[in-house]
């Protein structure tokens, strides 16, 4: 249960946020773009600080015995805070999406119509063991107009206090309000339930992290949710592919980094060329020290494979750990990614251009990729600059959300006196 002073604490910064909300988002490009400057410019300034603090995240985060790729995610040295700074950089680059005219119509009465894109309000943020999402998120919300209220995982908590000492100081810098952008003190579990439950405050709730975490904030939330939820990524080699992009693709699905949800975590190969493809592309994969659990067709052909448990299969490893099953061609593959895909990301390697077509078109994922790896679905890979997350949901946005997805839609009529008959 949440004590009366959680409840209270978290409704008032929400209800701050929302005042800050409603300053904010009539600012113009220019002042927005300056508080992100001034955001970047104090983490450069107190980069080593962060550092600092994110050591004694580390240091806890050991001691818990906490996963190599969580401890990844957690780590901040000074070339990943410059990497922070830099992204926000990049964000004051981006086009301000606020004032965009959508759509614009003259009615034939008169009536002027048109759509633009405003802000969408106050955004809460839920993650884990990621401090660049504090600085990140906040950098995006802000250019979009909006206030965010973030509540990262107890692993990060001192990092994410000293990265967003920065922000708030920033929008202070340039008279911006500096309740655009609060972290919910609290760790437990019973503070992500109160933050998404605040309707009159909250505009969309966004959780991104783990399966856990994801549906927790889904099962409790009164406000709308854009589900960020695991990445269960395959990749079907088809027969008669190309071998070395198939190795190419795989190694760098799997081994890039193999924390990320968009990591390949399945690898499906057609029955029919399994003998040419699987042996080459395992054995790259278990010098690279990656684990493969693969099905008894898979393990036929590279008996180093571990077996596979039924559970491997829709797994989300996060680790060099991949599963492996050999199926029967075009339509094994599809029936697979039906069973087991989290609609994340799914890629296909293949010469042949009807079978190019039915993956693109019969697979239900986010992203679809052809001949290409599952890395690539982020949003600066693809040319839409920096991203809060990837959503899988359907409503109200699916794919990378970058700064269009955190504004809405407002109508705008002129009129010349104009009245319903």
């Amino acid at each position: 249960m949440s004590t009366p002073s959680l409840e209270t604490e978290i409704r008032d910064m929400c209800l701050r946020a929302r005042r800050a909300a409603r300053k904010l988002a009539p600012r113009d490009t220019a002042v927005k773009n300056a508080a992100l400057s001034r955001i970047s410019a104090r983490l450069r300034e107190g980069a080593s600080a962060v550092v600092d603090a994110n050591a004694r995240d580390m240091e806890a985060a050991r001691e818990k015995g906490i996963s190599g790729a969580m401890l990844d995610r957690l780590r901040l040295d000074a070339g990943r805070v410059e990497a922070i700074a830099a992204s926000v950089d990049e964000v004051r680059g981006l086009p301000d999406p606020v004032g965009e005219l959508v759509s614009e119509v003259v009615r034939p009465n008169g009536l002027r119509v048109r759509r633009v894109r405003v802000p969408l309000g106050v955004v809460a943020m839920v993650y884990e063991a990621r401090p660049n999402v504090t600085v990140e998120a906040s950098a995006l919300c802000l250019k979009a107009g909006d206030a965010i209220v973030l509540r990262g995982g107890s692993e990060a908590i001192h990092s994410n206090r000293a990265l967003l000492e920065h922000v708030r100081g920033g929008l202070a810098d340039v008279g911006l309000p500096e309740d655009a952008a609060s972290l919910v003190p609290f760790t437990d579990r019973d503070a992500v339930r109160v933050l998404v439950q605040q309707t009159e405050t909250v505009d969309l709730a966004i959780p991104r992290g783990g399966e856990a975490l994801i549906r927790f904030v889904t099962e409790h939330a009164r406000v709308p949710v854009v589900q960020h939820y695991k990445g269960v990524c395959h990749a079907y080699l088809d027969g008669g592919c190309d071998l070395d992009k198939a190795i190419a693709i795989v190694e760098n699905g799997k081994l890039q980094r193999p924390g990320v949800c968009n990591a390949l975590e399945c690898l499906l190969v057609d029955a029919g060329d399994a003998a040419r493809l699987l042996p080459p592309i395992a054995t790259r994969l278990l010098a690279a020290g990656c684990e493969l659990r693969g099905d008894e067709r898979a393990r036929a052909l590279v008996p180093e494979m571990r077996a596979a448990a039924p559970e491997d299969f829709g797994a989300e490893f996060l680790d060099r750990v991949l599963a492996v099953r050999v199926v029967d061609g075009l339509d094994g593959a599809l029936a697979h990614i039906a069973e087991y895909g989290s609609g994340h990301t799914e890629a296909i390697v293949t010469r042949d251009e009807a079978h190019a077509a039915r993956f693109r078109s019969e697979v239900d994922a986010a992203c679809v990729a052809v001949n290409a790896s599952t890395r690539f679905h982020d949003g600066g890979q693809m040319g839409l600059g920096a991203e809060i997350g990837i959503a899988t949901s359907r409503l109200h946005w699916r794919g990378p959300m970058g700064l269009e997805s955190l504004t809405t839609m407002k109508w705008i009529l002129d009129g010349d006196g104009h009245v319903r008959g």
